[in-house]
């Protein structure tokens, strides 16, 4: 029973909302938005653990300047000097504020990094005094290239622990990539976190029922690109009414061969499965684990998906490289 003695705590969520991460620096007087990360994985996924994207990609700009506005407001109403966070959610159109940090973020490096500016050097000489108008900053900096910020797990050391994302954060790093598509970033990112990405083979998808319509879009993309699409009976259905060519695998419970036995003989190199809620099926459980154990790229989202499908694609049809961070600033 609810008693002063047993109080509950009662939240209200926001489903399938974007999560906006956002850094700025101020000295009383000026306050400078740093950067707006838009969030790749939907609000609830712990920001840690989420990949984001700086500049922003599909956040309008009534929405980016009132962002702008509201942080101004906020850092102005806290009286902040230095550096702060926070952390909103896009729904249907509608700002949120979902957390006000008046500090230093883990997203400064990166930020930092991004934008070719030593936002916490900034931070410390307007703690001492310093204005941003003597410091030379006081614009928010649009890059023309593209960063994302992707966490890197421990997945591999914590064989027992599911590998699905929720509001508590379980990554114990983070990595980055630049390039001038978000596509060709995203790829980078997930290389540096020690996965390969394909560019053909198969791609095994397993979605739940209230994911199978926005995954048609992802499937069609890979199939275009060349890669054999398998699934599930219930995807692959789907997929096939959709007009995208899906074999049907097996799962564990349903019998050999099944989609273990084609992640241990090296027949897949990518995975595609969802889940809703914090609880799973054991197929879809050890399906996550034989990617972990193979070191096969996966993702557990369908923001994830979209975000691997381009990445695919981009490699496939685009030419990229490596240059040093100076280079990107220049340009």
């Amino acid at each position: 029973l609810v008693s002063p003695g047993h109080p509950i705590l009662i939240d209200k969520f926001l489903e399938d909302a974007i999560e906006v991460d956002v850094d700025a620096i101020s000295d009383g007087t000026t306050t400078v938005v740093a950067g707006i990360m838009e969030h790749i994985e939907e609000a609830g996924i712990h920001s840690g653990d989420s990949a984001c994207i700086l500049p922003s990609l599909t956040i309008s700009t009534p929405l980016l300047e009132l962002i702008e506005k509201q942080t101004r407001m906020l850092a102005a109403e806290l009286g902040v000097i230095g550096l702060m966070n926070i952390q909103y959610a896009i729904k249907n159109g509608t700002l949120y504020v979902l957390e006000v940090n008046p500090r230093a973020s883990r997203t400064v490096p990166f930020v930092s990094k991004a934008i070719g500016v030593p936002l916490a050097k900034l931070a410390t000489k307007v703690m001492l005094g310093k204005s941003l108008q003597e410091l030379g900053f006081t614009q928010t900096i649009i890059p023309k290239h593209v960063s994302v910020k992707e966490a890197v797990f421990p997945f591999n050391r914590f064989p027992g622990v599911d590998i699905i994302l929720g509001p508590e954060m379980k990554s114990t790093g983070e990595v980055m990539g630049i390039d001038y598509s978000f596509g060709l970033a995203f790829a980078k990112s997930q290389m540096a976190t020690g996965f390969k990405m394909p560019t053909s083979g198969s791609v095994f998808i397993s979605v739940h029922d209230c994911h199978k319509a926005g995954i048609v879009e992802v499937a069609g993309s890979l199939f275009q690109c060349g890669f054999k699409i398998l699934a599930t009976a219930g995807t692959a259905k789907y997929l096939n009414r959709s007009g995208i060519g899906a074999i049907p695998v097996n799962k564990v419970s349903e019998g050999r061969p099944h989609v273990v036995d084609f992640i241990k003989n090296g027949e897949i190199q990518m995975i595609i499965n969802t889940s809703v809620g914090r609880k799973s099926s054991e197929d879809a459980y050890l399906i996550r684990h034989g990617a972990l154990a193979y070191n096969i790229i996966y993702t557990t989202t369908l923001a994830g998906a979209r975000a691997l499908s381009e990445a695919a694609k981009a490699l496939i049809e685009e030419d990229w490289g490596v240059c040093p961070l100076q280079e990107y600033y220049k340009k």
